[in-house]
């Protein structure tokens, strides 16, 4: 059973149909969702070929979509005051300042290259994912116009994982992030009640089916992040710098012994980059095991050595991050687990935290921890979702 917010994802299809209907002055045919993501445990490891285990979150994207007189692809974001933006979507990619509007291009074109012309429709897209949280709203974005359009111009043959790849696609050739494929995959293919581990070696998945006592608390740091800005792209080429020296096609093809034993003279920052990926990507198979179990005070020292290597070694958290989670962590000991989630470089910290110690962690977070946006802190409580569907 789905135990997400159900009255959350009914108010975004109200803005979404309310948005739609000022702009086009009708009704939408179909609403189509894809969630945001929390990941659990392994961090950049998707881009080298690795495991990772996100979750579904109940926070997400609605696109409403319907027919348009013209072929021109019609678009309006009712999280940007109902800014709009009006296309061909079988012309040439064309770059735009906001970057809503490119998701919404990318989109398009990426699904042409892989289907054929697209037709002309109305679209409106209304979400609640954080921005600048690392939970992925810019996937749940992607992931959701996709299923929208697919679904409306009656195209068949495309699985979730292909969806999945055309977001992906979007996302490096128009947006400018060089992602893996994570975040699209399991905003696209998650099961309600489960993480999702994912090989993104070869796309396999398995869902992992989550202690019903367990919630999932994301603390924003009040950092907000931009990965297209960020240094992201530049850990992504270190990573593929230590697989050339080590002569392998991605890290995930390295083990410990051989990156220890092969160092040689590789730089040490290239080194400690590849250290937490080949780690970490044997810390998610551990994960995936013990967390069904419910094995928690070991997830716990699994995530904390992860938080460890990512600060450490692929110096990817900042102060504000690191002392959120030692103050829950300190509160929470073997009890529940907690790291930085996401990206990097502001974000968010995810915790599991057992139902009854829910508001025992969040009272002196909220008490205690000074964002440096100046806001006050944000705690979102989430429930593991299933994927893109129809609504």
């Amino acid at each position: 059973m789905d135990r997400e917010n159900v009255q959350r994802r009914a108010d975004l299809v109200a803005r979404a149909a309310r948005s739609f209907e000022i702009m086009f002055g009708e009704a939408p045919a179909i609403f189509a969702y894809a969630p945001g993501r929390v990941n659990l445990i392994g961090e950049h490891t998707d881009y080298n070929d690795g495991f990772v285990l996100p979750c579904a979150i109940d926070y997400g994207t609605v696109v409403a979509i319907g027919p348009a007189a013209s072929d021109q692809l019609c678009a309006v974001a009712s999280d940007y005051g109902d800014d709009r933006d009006a296309f061909d979507p079988n012309a040439i990619f064309v770059s735009q300042k906001t970057e809503w509007k490119n998701h919404v291009r990318g989109i398009a074109a990426s699904l042409a290259a892989r289907t054929g012309m697209i037709q002309g429709a109305n679209l409106a897209i209304a979400g609640n994912v954080p921005q600048g949280a690392g939970l992925s709203s810019s996937a749940s974005m992607g992931v959701a116009l996709a299923k929208a359009l697919v679904e409306h111009q009656q195209i068949t043959g495309l699985s979730a994982t292909d969806l999945a790849l055309i977001a992906q696609q979007s996302e490096n050739a128009y947006v400018g992030t060089a992602c893996g494929i994570m975040d699209q995959l399991v905003s696209a293919k998650a099961e309600a009640g489960a993480a999702l581990l994912i090989d993104c070696r070869t796309l396999d998945t398995m869902p992992v089916y989550m202690p019903e006592d367990l919630i999932m608390l994301v603390i924003h740091s009040g950092i907000e992040r931009q990965l297209a800005d960020s240094p992201f792209n530049q850990r992504r080429a270190e990573c593929e710098q230590a697989a050339k020296y080590y002569d392998v096609p991605t890290l995930r093809h390295l083990t410990e012994d051989r990156l220890i034993a092969d160092r040689g003279e590789l730089d040490d920052v290239v080194f400690r980059r590849a250290q937490h990926v080949v780690t970490e990507i044997a810390r998610t198979e551990i994960a995936a095991n013990i967390l069904s179990n419910g094995d928690i005070a070991k997830l716990s020292e699994l995530m904390r050595q992860s938080h460890l290597s990512l600060r450490d070694d692929f110096e990817v958290t900042m102060p504000a991050i690191d002392d959120l989670v030692a103050m829950i962590g300190k509160h929470l000991g073997s009890r529940g687990g907690v790291r930085m989630t996401g990206g990097g470089f502001g974000g968010c910290v995810v915790a599991l935290v057992p139902k009854d110690q829910v508001q025992p962690v969040m009272d002196p977070v909220t008490a205690n921890y000074d964002p440096p946006d100046g806001r006050p802190v944000r705690i979102f409580q989430c429930l593991p979702s299933s994927g893109a569907r129809i609504i």
